[in-house]
């Protein structure tokens, strides 16, 4: 027998989404069925083909960053800081305590500064390239997050970003969860954030036919598993947790949300941008998350979907779950809180990972709302429209993105540690 493996637990959570800026306010938003879907305010987006999405609403970065730092930082740094400050404080770590190489940070983003590449690109074009910031590149790149987050507090441990397209914040979660349990760090802050709401992003995405378009109803845009769903809506965010060791945070009397006990990272190797028909690189995330686990499919109570409201993607996650679950999938409780936050990107992981979480703590299965006409072909219960009570021991969180990377984590509820 091999030497038993370290037991990792969350500690601590962070979260700016678009309907709620902290976990409380987060969570009572989406046992409210609340939408984050309107218009678009941060450029005029009248000539765009989507003209809405989940920005975050009534948001000052200076309630949080002082002004100076703020400036220095393209907006999905500032998301980072602002959720790994708050998931900081809620963990009760004290720093000072803390060897400052023994606690890193894993932060990732999908696409990093896109505003300020926006801003500066305009610059470059209406008065030259010698008129572009010195800060531009270091605003720009998605790994400048992790690196804010460390000099802020002082974190020397393990310091970097994953890029994994919409499971980056799930590959940070499982990379830090690794860290621990090889012994290079005791504790870790880990997640996502992304501000991908600018004309290149919307544009982009818009020719790709990624986005819905119905402009008419924003706040029913977002409709996975509808029979009328017609794409994903931007969201923007960011979300963060602190993982430590079972025996640390038993040793501090730390709250504990859950035990991280399985994960599984695989690739499609099929196709850029669309997902594998069959949902096999997704089936063989969850057998794997399965397998670390040491669980069977019918212990999971509880799948927070990837569901973005694609045409493709949606039944093709449907059937790697009837797939690996076989009967019990229709036991199971399945949704996609993207129905409310839209779709945070390289954010989305953690934040779903979060609702997870305060699933698991609450009993409670969080809707996925705008579902007026389920699509035929949607054969599980996608608890449509209204929360439902319901015991949850294990709850499993999937993503995926674009390239073809999958990833699945999966939690046991904390109150049983």
């Amino acid at each position: 027998m091999g030497q038993e493996q370290t037991r990792v637990v969350v500690t601590g959570i962070g979260a700016l989404t678009p309907i709620g800026h902290t976990k409380e306010a987060f969570w009572d938003a989406l046992m409210k069925g609340t939408s984050g879907g309107a218009p678009i305010t941060y450029f005029d987006a009248t000539d765009f083909a989507t003209t809405f999405a989940c920005e975050l609403k009534n948001f000052s970065v200076e309630d949080y960053i002082e002004k100076r730092t703020a400036d220095r930082m393209d907006p999905y740094c500032q998301y980072a800081i602002v959720s790994s400050d708050q998931a900081l404080k809620d963990s009760g770590l004290d720093l000072e305590a803390i060897d400052p190489l023994r606690i890193g940070v894993v932060h990732g983003s999908g696409i990093g500064g896109m505003t300020i590449y926006d801003q500066q690109f305009r610059q470059y074009l209406n008065r030259g390239p010698r008129r572009i910031s010195p800060f531009f590149i270091p605003m720009l790149i998605p790994d400048i997050a992790a690196g804010q987050i460390s000099m802020r507090h002082g974190l020397m441990g393990p310091n970097y970003a994953t890029a994994s397209a919409c499971a980056t914040s799930l590959h940070a979660i499982m990379d830090a969860f690794m860290l621990i349990r090889c012994g290079m760090a005791d504790y870790m802050v880990c997640g996502g954030s992304e501000a991908p709401i600018t004309p290149m992003s919307v544009g982009g995405f818009n020719s790709a036919r990624a986005l819905s378009t119905a402009n008419e109803n924003p706040a029913k845009a977002s409709r996975p598993y509808d029979r009328d769903r017609d794409g994903f809506v931007m969201g923007e965010g960011a979300g963060s947790l602190i993982l430590e060791s079972l025996e640390t945070a038993k040793a501090r009397g730390a709250k504990i949300y859950g035990e991280l006990v399985g994960v599984g990272a695989t690739a499609d190797a099929h196709h850029l941008t669309a997902p594998h028909p069959e949902g096999k690189g997704a089936m063989n995330a969850m057998k794997t998350a399965l397998s670390i686990a040491g669980i069977k499919p019918e212990d999971i109570d509880y799948i927070n979907t990837h569901g973005t409201a694609t045409p493709l993607g949606d039944i093709a996650e449907i059937t790697a779950i009837k797939n690996v679950f076989g009967d019990h999938a229709k036991k199971l409780s399945v949704s996609s809180t993207k129905s409310m936050t839209g779709h945070l990107l390289g954010a989305a992981g953690v934040v779903e990972s979060i609702a997870c979480l305060l699933a698991m703590q609450n009993q409670t299965v969080p809707p996925t709302i705008n579902n007026d006409n389920i699509d035929p072909q949607i054969d599980l219960d996608i608890t449509p429209n209204e929360p439902r009570k319901r015991k949850i021991e294990y709850a499993l969180n999937n993503g995926f993105g674009f390239g073809g990377h999958n990833a699945s984590l999966i939690f046991r509820n904390g109150s049983s540690l």
